[in-house]
């Protein structure tokens, strides 16, 4: 079923809210990874606030939908959405890398209700997700596993063993996301360590292949629920997105990968944000 004109303005507004409290939390003079996190909003939105089975008052329910962020760098984005959907108290997201604080710079999964397993040394979180996948079709559950990967994380080779054994297992509840920003922490991904083609290359493993635009919530949504039908077969989306998206100052740049505010920037963000 399409998403109504209702339901695209309240995810795109979620979306918007995403990216204004990453700033928040990111602040004036401290570094974070405002690119990454950004540019994966939308998808985060449509994922928390509409697709997936979970309950922020029994985080280890076990028929939840599980969200692992491979790109654990990003992790200010799925704590902006944890807050949002009452996994624990706004006021923790100005904590933010503060020793004794439930919310670090990368995902833990001791620390902070919601978070599905630690990550962040970039190439495991797709095996992570595969094994959960399995165990989902050993004790029968209808749960479906989510994994977000980024496209300078996937130069990893454990992501192609990943890929391969997904494949093979025929992994049809495991749906990974490839959030294609086209931009690692150095610069551009094609100058660094190219791992285009990408459809080719998952097609050749054994997934089935969307290419949607992962700032278009409506697409987002006929994407996963595309996944939902396939059989005997892990899904790949592409999202096509843009690093920092809605920051002007951060979009497409490599300084905002793990970058710093300053007063003015921080300002100029937020005022972007609330529109």
């Amino acid at each position: 079923m399409l998403l109504t004109k209702a339901q695209i303005t309240e995810l795109e507004q979620k979306a918007r809210k995403l990216r204004y409290l990453i700033v928040e939390m990111v602040s004036v003079g401290k570094q974070g990874h405002i690119g990454g996190s950004c540019s994966i909003a939308d998808v985060m939105a449509v994922l928390y606030f509409h697709k997936m089975k979970h309950d922020p008052l029994r985080p280890n329910w076990p028929d939840r939908d599980r969200l692992l962020l491979s790109k654990g760098h990003a992790a200010l984005v799925q704590y902006a959405a944890l807050a949002e959907c009452g996994y624990f108290s706004r006021e923790h997201l100005a904590t933010l890398k503060q020793t004794g604080s439930i919310l670090q710079g990368h995902p833990d999964m001791l620390k902070t209700p919601g978070i599905e397993a630690n990550t962040g040394s970039l190439g495991q979180g797709l095996s992570i997700a595969c094994g959960m996948a399995m165990a989902g079709k050993l004790d029968r559950k209808d749960y479906r596993v989510f994994c977000v990967l980024g496209d300078g994380e996937i130069a990893e080779g454990q992501i192609w063993e990943a890929s391969m054994a997904a494949g093979f297992y025929k992994l049809d509840n495991l749906t990974a996301i490839l959030d294609k920003n086209g931009i690692q922490a150095t610069g551009p991904v094609a100058e660094r360590f190219d791992t285009n083609p990408h459809r080719e290359k998952w097609l050749a493993c054994g997934w089935h292949v969307i290419e949607t635009d992962g700032h278009r919530v409506g697409e987002i949504d006929l994407a996963l629920n595309e996944a939902e039908k396939i059989h005997n077969r892990p899904t790949l989306i592409i999202a096509h997105t843009v690093k920092g998206k809605g920051v002007p100052f951060a979009e497409d740049t490599a300084a905002f990968h793990n970058g710093i505010m300053d007063q003015a920037q921080y300002e100029q963000a937020l005022e972007c944000l609330k529109r």
